[in-house]
């Protein structure tokens, strides 16, 4: 049995957090807030305390609606000592284009052309802020991109719109020598009743259409992909095949329903540790950020408790996916299954198509019946897998 992953992170684990995490104030649609409002500057030491590499921000987390350029600077002032006192890292940013009455029918697609314009300039500003502080991602999460009727808009002409904002965007940081990726987080649905490119599968058509797609890619969400009722292992998988697993947000999720943003591994438990072991051995370098929400029945403590569980959580999981890896059964398991076979190539190297048409074995001679009755062992391996995440091998 492994042995207990110690319950400090480090820096060096990537672990991020949004202000707008841990800072939930635990007001939803049916109660208002249950704890007071955090500081910037003590979400950002608090977090540097419990061993977090990084802090991102959406704009209005960390300065106001509104405030003019004096106020924003001593916001930003303040944000930037505290992160040169702790030593905590930006590496992404994104802008809040859902809060405000303004943005009621969206930003980058509402009907509205002056908002379009508005919230582009209010983008600018951030990306402005984002380079300066260091940030190489910066997300767009569409939340109020979408419609209740289908009356409402032509999708088509908003896609449009939308593309027309992602290269207006990607043109401005190209122009300004800005080193940053855009990641765009798919949403099926809240708070609109349908949001454009709902899942991971639509973002990656989308990025395709764009004047410069090379700079955006994907920052997925468990919960969101989830809420599709889709395997978000999987969509990870295919983001990484595609080259465009920019950044991810880890949370938990509990089926189809609302966006419930539990602490990362309390919901699907079992997927959690497939997409650890996934995340570790696929290359992925880029933070580990946990987009969740401390929930509305905590106090100050249980916040702090709450960022610190989804940290030790995953460092849980990449232990028992190690042990997992490395235990001889799974192995002996995985061969059983043919697991390796699959990353062999159809035909052989060189082989052409007529080659194929020639060898008899391939269709004429071949058994289907034996074949059919062979057994893959996929339960046997998936046991392993529940016995290591129990810590039972």
């Amino acid at each position: 049995m492994p042995k207990p992953t110690p319950s400090s992170p480090t820096p060096t684990d990537k672990f991020t957090f949004g202000l707008w995490t841990v800072g939930w104030q635990a007001r939803d649609p049916f109660g208002d807030a249950t704890r007071p409002a955090l500081d910037p500057v003590e979400i950002v030491t608090r977090l540097a305390e419990l061993g977090a590499y990084g802090v991102t921000f959406h704009d209005d987390d960390l300065i106001p609606f509104g405030s003019d350029d004096k106020a924003r600077q001593q916001h930003i002032r303040r944000f930037q000592d505290a992160l040169a006192r702790t030593g905590m890292k930006v590496p992404m940013a994104t802008t809040n284009l859902f809060t405000h009455p303004v943005f009621k029918d969206g930003a980058f697609t509402s009907n509205d052309r002056d908002i379009r314009r508005f919230a582009l300039r209010k983008v600018m500003r951030n990306l402005d802020l984002a380079a300066e502080l260091g940030a190489s991602t910066y997300v767009f999460w569409g939340g109020r991109e979408g419609a209740e009727y289908d009356g409402a808009k032509d999708v088509r002409v908003a896609l449009d719109r939308f593309r027309e904002a992602m290269n207006t965007l990607t043109s401005y940081c190209k122009d300004r020598g800005y080193r940053l990726r855009f990641a765009l987080e798919p949403k099926p649905n809240e708070p609109r009743g349908d949001i454009l490119l709902p899942t991971i599968g639509h973002a990656l058509a989308f990025i395709g259409t764009l004047q410069h797609p090379e700079m955006v890619g994907l920052n997925p969400e468990v919960g969101h992909e989830q809420m599709a009722g889709l395997n978000f292992v999987h969509g990870i998988a295919q983001a990484l095949w595609h080259g465009k697993l920019f950044h991810i947000d880890l949370n938990g999720q509990r089926g189809i329903k609302y966006d419930q943003d539990l602490v990362f591994g309390h919901g699907d438990l079992l997927n959690a540790f497939f997409l650890v072991d996934l995340l570790e051995n696929a290359g992925y370098d880029g933070p580990r950020h946990f987009d969740y929400k401390p929930s509305r029945t905590e106090d100050i403590t249980g916040v702090w408790a709450s960022a610190a569980a989804n940290m030790r959580t995953y460092r849980l999981l990449r232990d028992r996916a190690a042990a997992y890896r490395a235990d001889p059964e799974v192995q002996q398991a995985m061969a059983a299954a043919r697991i390796g076979q699959l990353a062999e190539p159809t035909l052989g190297k060189g082989e052409s198509i007529a080659d194929l048409l020639r060898d008899r074995s391939a269709f004429e001679s071949f058994d289907a019946n034996a074949a059919g009755a062979r057994g893959s062992h996929y339960v046997r391996l998936n046991q392993l897998a529940v016995e290591h995440l129990l810590g039972a091998r």
